[in-house]
Order: C-alpha cells, then structure tokens, then sequence
C-alpha cells in the first residue's frame, strides 16, 4: 500500500461525492420548500419556455372566463328591462283593444291616448336608462350593426330607412325590386329569399317592411311606387361595433370572440308613436303594437340565445384552463413524494459522506508511525 501526503487521494475522491450529495440535498430543499421543480432555466430550459406559455394562457383564459360571466350580467340587466317593456306593450294592447270599440266615446279616446302616450315615454326613459357600466344597453347603440353603402340607387328608389339590429353580424344581403312590376322588394342572402310589398304609399307617407327571415327593416316612401322593377341596390355587408365583442379566448382571432347587438327597444324602435284618438286610429294601433310585440320577443330570444351561447363558451374555459393547468404542473411542479425520496437519500449521503470524510483525512496520519 502506497502512503501519500501531499494528495490524499481518497479525502478528494470522499469530497467530490459529499459536494455532489450536498447540492442534490440544496435542491431537493428548494423544489420541496417552492413547491416547484423548475426554479431556475438551467434547472430544464424546454420545460420552463413551455410551462411559461401554458400559465400565460390559463392566466388569459381565467380573465376570458371573468369576462363571459360580465357579458352575462350585461344580458341579465338588459333581458330585465326587457320583461318590462314586455308588460307595457301588454297593456298598451289592451288599452288599444279598447280604444277600437266603437262603444268607447271620444273622450275616454282621449284619455286612453294619453295613457299610452305615457307608456311610450316609459318604453323609452327605461331603454335610454338601462346600462351596464355606463354603456347604453337597448337604446339601439349598444353593438350596433355596421352597414356599409348600400348604392346610390337606394334613395331614388324610395328607401329611407335601413335598421339592421337583427341582422347577423359578417352577413351579406342582396336587395332588389321585383322584375314583376308588382311594388315588392325582395332580400336575399344567399340561402334564403324573403319578398314584402308595399302598400298604400302615397304623399308623404312612408312605410316600413319587416324582413323577419334576417331582422331586417326598410322603410320607404311613395318613390318607391314609380322605382323601374328589377333595379339592384349594391350588397349590404354587416359587421359589429367594437362595443359588442366580448373577448373568450387568448388569441386575437374570430374563435376567441363572441359578438352580438341588442335591439332598439325605445319607442321609435317598437311602436314609432301610436295614437287612439279616433277608431281608426285605435285600430291601426293594434297591428302597430303586435308588430312591437313580435320585435321585443325576437330580441328577447336574441338575448337568450346569446346567454346560451355564453355559458356554453364558460364551461368549455373552465375545461380548458383545467387541462392546461394539469399540463403546466406535470412540467413544473414538484412531485413531492418523490422527492421526499431524494431529500432522504441526500440527507443520508450528506451524513455518510461527512463521516468518510473524517476518517479519510486520518489517513495520513498512519506516516508518522514509520517516521517514529
């Protein structure tokens, strides 16, 4: 045996392995105290780029989940009004139903007008006051429809007005005059083709057809009996406002967001001013108010729908972020049971290693023996 003491051979070899085991025990200490098992890049640069994207998207779909419920609440606010306006237009056809007998006398006509005209302005002081964080809901503004040029052609025509709340939004329409000469104009999306007509124009009066197949209403004047059949206005492409986009993913893309419009639910938007002055008046009432009616139901069920649709796209976030939250911690986080494992194993090393170090410093020694 050959007896060295300028290298203690086995005290280097004994320090090299206790280095190594105390180090293992430093780590296994801050993955077990930091619950995670990358703490730094040099601990695994690929886990954590990838770890790091998937916290950033569970962190961005928790936001995108807050903001579908917030949608929600906006639609709950505005069904609420809604439910009112319902019960007002309810009553105003009853008034109406009355007002249409001819054994109501000219006064109570009257005051039957009056009543209603009240309710209007309801209609509408609940339409211009109901908001969601200060942003007008049912008064027309809240996600309207964008339209774009409808052509020249239009206002030679007759058309007058365009309301497009219930159209859908990243839709194109054809509207033409029918080549029959009968005064009907027809919309057509591609799929679907509706035709109305127009009836009793004449002087200033004016007119307004309701394409229920698209939520589409035009109103026209007495030009449009003398339009040339067959004329085509330009395609009417429709797009949302900024206001109705409600952000329900991490990607700036179509997928990850859900738009919609709410309807004009003010007086000009249902009933445009009805009097019951006389019978007539009383009677044409009637269908004015029906024609309300359906309008404020279709917008109801466009509410709906789109809460449907909301709580459908928060139990697909909540799925979601539950997946990648399991797949961010199989990469990051620490398993603790195995390495308590490591903790113990280190421990013991880290003890061991000290007492062999001890004993291997004593080598030397056992020179001075041949020295004696």
């Amino acid at each position: 045996m050959a007896l060295r003491v300028q290298n203690n051979i086995s005290s280097l070899n004994t320090h090299k392995n206790l280095v190594k085991a105390d180090r293992g025990l430093a780590t296994s200490l801050e993955r077990l105290s930091s619950g995670f098992r990358i703490n730094r890049a040099s601990d695994d640069a690929a886990g954590l780029a990838v770890s790091m994207k998937f916290r950033a998207q569970v962190r961005s779909l928790q936001q995108a989940s807050r903001n579908t419920s917030e949608a929600n609440s906006l639609l709950q606010v505005a069904e609420g009004a809604a439910d009112q306006i319902t019960n007002i237009l309810s009553r105003m056809k009853e008034l109406a139903t009355q007002a249409a007998s001819s054994n109501t006398s000219s006064s109570d006509r009257t005051n039957i007008d009056t009543e209603i005209t009240s309710l209007e302005d309801e209609i509408t002081r609940i339409a211009n006051s109901t908001k969601y964080s200060g942003q007008s809901l049912i008064n027309g503004s809240f996600g309207a429809v964008g339209v774009s040029d409808y052509g020249n052609a239009a206002t030679s025509i007759g058309i007058t007005g365009l309301d497009m709340t219930g159209a859908r939004i990243g839709a194109e329409y054809g509207v033409s005059i029918s080549s029959g000469g009968n005064g009907s104009i027809s919309i057509s999306d591609g799929t679907t083709t509706q035709a109305l007509t127009a009836s009793s124009l004449s002087g200033l009066n004016t007119e307004t057809l309701n394409f229920s197949a698209f939520g589409i209403k035009i109103t026209v004047n007495s030009a449009f009996n003398s339009a040339s059949p067959g004329t085509t206005l330009d395609t009417i492409e429709t797009s949302a406002s900024a206001s109705s986009s409600f952000q329900v993913g991490y990607e700036d893309n179509a997928q990850s967001k859900i738009s919609f419009s709410l309807a004009d639910m003010t007086r000009d938007g249902l009933t445009a001013g009805v009097t019951v002055t006389t019978l007539s008046g009383a009677q044409s009432a009637l269908t004015t108010i029906d024609t309300a009616i359906s309008t404020l139901a279709d917008a109801r069920a466009t509410i709906g729908r789109n809460q449907n649709r909301l709580g459908f796209a928060n139990a697909n976030l909540s799925s979601v972020i539950e997946n990648l939250s399991a797949a961010e911690s199989v990469i990051r986080d620490t398993d603790m049971a195995l390495e308590t494992v490591n903790l113990t194993k280190n421990q013991i090393l880290t003890q061991a290693g000290t007492a062999m170090l001890a004993q291997a410093n004593l080598s030397p020694q056992s020179v001075l023996s041949l020295l004696g």
